[in-house]
């Protein structure tokens, strides 16, 4: 199998979008068997264990000099996941993946707060405006609309994507001091493990049917190597960028969407298709046309995390 570290950090973006476009699929159909603790769980299981298979292969080790970075790191990511999840239980898919896709123009705040605070004197405001212009593409896509009674649900899938931001630059500070994508790939798994577990002490534990045992699986499976891709990408590529090409999984969702749930095609989402793509080619020229990195600018955050 190629090497992650072959491959560049905008095509990893790419190839991982399509896997959580896809589990995000196997999500929305196995929460009608399971709860969101449920599905953290059994995803952090296989998780777990495939890192650790591929740790043994790498002939790498699980060891780490930075527990509490992973601690922190792990906490925001699996708090983030099992929002998420239950957002997507409880609201329509094309609704929570857009507001957990929020976490990109959170991330551009956090950083342009950062820049600020620390009196960088030079913020890329180009590359902001193709995150920016990212999800303006989104909002034409999905247009979410959240009833009343699905507010409280709303909210939560709001949530998640503001800690998920975190979670990114968190990534971002561990691959700059040279912790290996399977590591934080591993530790996330474990954590997930135990918060999942946690959760169905108290919501509860359901049987299994086939059906729903292979759903839980391709959640797994395709989370896991799609967090690979997406922790190797955010740890040698520049945060803005990344989240910039991550737009193209809502456009895969919305593809799933009108292959397997018959949504409409309107001019209104074709163009924000378009402007989706075109955000993330513009984000990643500007990333090839970088020639200051003694700069400070919003796709280099600090390494204070």
């Amino acid at each position: 199998m190629t090497r992650l570290g072959a491959i560049p950090a905008p095509w990893l973006i790419v190839i991982a979008s399509l896997l959580f476009a896809t589990m995000g699929v196997c999500v929305k159909l196995a929460s009608a068997d399971y709860n969101a603790g449920e599905i953290a769980f059994y995803r952090s299981v296989t998780g777990a264990i495939l890192m650790f298979a591929f740790a043994r292969a790498r002939r790498g080790t699980l060891a780490t000099t930075v527990p509490a970075m992973h601690f922190w790191r792990s906490l925001s990511g699996v708090t983030a996941l099992v929002l998420w999840f239950y957002a997507i239980g409880n609201l329509p898919l094309a609704t929570a993946m857009t507001l957990n896709y929020m976490s990109s123009v959170w991330m551009a705040l956090f950083l342009l707060g950062g820049a600020v605070a620390l009196g960088t004197s030079r913020v890329d405001g180009r590359l902001v405006a193709t995150v920016l212009a990212g999800f303006a593409g989104v909002a034409l896509i999905l247009r979410p609309t959240i009833a009343e009674q699905q507010l409280w649900h709303g909210l939560i899938g709001l949530i998640s994507g503001v800690i998920a931001a975190t979670a990114y630059l968190q990534v971002a500070a561990l691959g700059r001091i040279g912790e290996p994508e399977y590591r934080i790939v591993f530790y996330f798994s474990v954590a997930g493990i135990v918060a999942g577990a946690g959760v169905m002490l108290f919501a509860g534990v359901h049987g299994h049917s086939l059906r729903g045992a292979l759903l839980l699986l391709a959640v797994g499976v395709l989370a896991t190597t799609a967090q690979l891709m997406m922790t190797r990408a955010y740890s040698t590529g520049r945060p803005l960028v990344n989240a910039s090409l991550q737009y193209l999984g809502i456009a895969f969702s919305f593809a799933y969407g009108v292959v397997l749930f018959d949504d409409k095609v309107t001019p209104l989402a074709i163009a924000g298709m378009l402007l989706i793509v075109a955000a993330g080619l513009s984000a990643t020229l500007l990333r090839s046309r970088s020639h200051q990195p003694a700069v400070a600018t919003l796709a280099d955050p600090p390494n204070t995390v």
